[in-house]
């Protein structure tokens, strides 16, 4: 009787904390640049996912699911933002054009760009302060995330979109086992799907992150696992030395146990989640982004 009762008092709670889940949005409702169709998979989009308003920071995070850039993961998309929810901050889960869709490298960074200004231009209408918006993202979409933390813009004061005068630099970052070198050790289907069977060296070092860190690349949290045996935890060392060497602040977390692409390791309600989620908690709070 009373664990049903703590079970009960655990489901109503996470209802309370539940999100309002709004119909996706597309990034350009028009149609978006470079696109080879007029298909769902065309169309880049973002879901929101607002936090109670009870529970809510004003701080987003844009999400970008993994999948090796052939596939969208839902347990790193709708799971995380959930989660994020939960904390207070509202999360919109992006879902971007892919490689197994007929899609290369810069469409990709277009759509994760798109994504960041999209938020910030509607930051009113959704209750968010525009100088509080993140972006996250694992394996595949970890590498997504890193590449527009080295790849941002300040925005086009002269562009006829009022949405593409907006900056596309996040506040800060957030990255799960994350691929961020298209080098030595890199993912080769994430590698492949996004540029190709045969790029040339200067696109591979373009879009080897860790080499383009650089004093405004944003703080960042990252984590991996010694057991990662898709996506070396070099990708993740690498890029958390960047950041020393040029002295951003970041967070690093490694764990010596864990399968690549565990996510939360949880689902709902998120009451025994990875110990990842529970530093991120701690960080997120230290950077302003939590009540």
């Amino acid at each position: 009787m009373t664990r049903r009762i703590l079970l009960l008092g655990v489901m109503t709670a996470w209802m309370v904390a539940r999100a309002e889940v709004q119909q996706p949005v597309l990034l350009w409702p028009a149609g978006a640049p470079g696109a080879v169709g007029v298909e769902d998979k065309d169309k880049p989009s973002l879901t929101p996912f607002l936090p109670n308003s009870s529970l809510a920071s004003g701080s987003a995070i844009v999400v970008c699911p993994g999948g090796g850039y052939g596939g969208l993961a839902d347990h790193e998309g709708k799971d995380y933002a959930e989660w994020l929810n939960q904390q207070g901050v509202a999360a919109f889960v992006l879902k971007y054009r892919l490689g197994s869709q007929g899609y290369r490298h810069p469409r990709m960074l277009e759509d994760a760009a798109r994504a960041v200004r999209f938020v910030r231009s509607k930051a009113n209408q959704w209750g968010i302060d525009a100088e509080r918006i993140g972006i996250m993202g694992s394996s595949a979409g970890g590498h997504l995330a890193s590449t527009l933390l080295t790849h941002f813009d300040g925005g086009d004061p002269t562009a006829a979109d009022p949405i593409d005068r907006v900056s596309s630099r996040p506040a800060l970052g957030i990255l799960c086992y994350p691929v961020v070198t298209m080098g030595v050790f890199t993912h080769q289907g994430s590698r492949n799907n996004l540029l190709g069977e045969d790029p040339s060296a200067d696109l591979i070092w373009l879009l080897s992150n860790e080499l383009q860190v650089t004093p405004k690349t944003p703080p960042t949290f990252l984590w991996h696992t010694v057991e990662d045996t898709a996506v070396p935890i070099e990708n993740t060392l690498q890029f958390a030395s960047a950041l020393r060497k040029v002295g951003v602040a970041f967070d690093l977390h490694v764990y010596e146990k864990g399968r690549h692409g565990i996510g939360l390791a949880d689902k709902a309600p998120y009451q025994n989640v990875h110990p990842w989620a529970k530093d991120c908690v701690f960080w997120l709070k230290q950077r302003g982004f939590l009540k």
